[in-house]
């Protein structure tokens, strides 16, 4: 039985089909994407509990603006490529950071649905990850329109909802954004690869894509979460 489970557990971290510039460019985005991580999650502690720097518009900006600067810093160099990490660590931090009024409104629902949302996402985004990179046709590579069709559509819904203030609408919207933001990461894994394929390095900026699809889909589900756990004191309360 434990020779059965070790040789699946091997195999699912038997990536040989791909080459191994892919893998070791592989092992560099993962890796960002982990310290980029550890830097949100400090954003988002020093917002919550400490008094230093809160989220808000500004942290907005900030991170919008270390997000520009990436873009436009070549990895011409080492000092660039050191100094790209750094705008993209610090575009981790001010992403959490941002997050920070999200999660107070979680905490005082239930502090409990936050490392819920977490590993969940940690789960989905793991899942994903995999079918993409063990997909060999790269099929996942054809729904990018689909995909930016999608978001076009939540973009519109947002700005009608603004007028109608609708529950029916919001939840529409909250749910397609999970499923959108699920599928963004097959097909940004995919991209990623045959990016690299084609002669592409940058594994700081590939980096951001996944980092983008992760916080969107572990916001969502706190949203989702939050909710649920309220709908269940109201029904409670009645």
């Amino acid at each position: 039985m434990a020779s059965v489970l070790g040789q699946k557990l091997e195999g699912l971290t038997d990536f040989s089909k791909l080459e191994k510039p892919v893998r070791s460019h592989l092992r560099n985005v993962y890796s960002c994407l982990a310290a980029t991580m550890i830097a949100a999650a400090t954003g988002a502690y020093v917002h919550v509990v400490t008094d230093y720097l809160k989220g808000n518009f500004l942290s907005a900006i900030a991170s919008i603006g270390l997000l520009i600067l990436l873009g436009a810093t070549p990895p011409t160099s080492t000092y660039n490529q050191k100094m790209r990490l750094g705008f993209l660590l610090g575009f981790g931090f001010f992403t959490g950071l941002g997050m920070g009024p999200l999660l107070d409104a979680v905490i005082s629902i239930n502090p409990s649905i936050i490392p819920t949302a977490f590993l969940s996402t940690c789960v989905i985004f793991g899942c994903f990850t995999l079918s993409a990179l063990y997909c060999e046709q790269r099929k996942w590579l054809y729904i990018g329109g689909l995909l930016m069709s999608g978001l076009s559509f939540m973009l519109l819904l947002s700005i009608f909802n603004l007028f109608f203030q609708s529950r029916l609408m919001f939840q529409v919207n909250l749910y397609l954004g999970m499923a959108v933001m699920c599928a963004f990461v097959l097909y940004d894994t995919q991209l990623i690869v045959e990016k690299r394929r084609r002669g592409d390095t940058d594994y700081i900026w590939h980096c951001v894509d996944l980092f983008l699809d992760f916080i969107n889909i572990f916001r969502q589900l706190l949203i989702i979460l939050a909710q649920k756990e309220e709908g269940s004191r109201q029904k409670k309360r009645d």
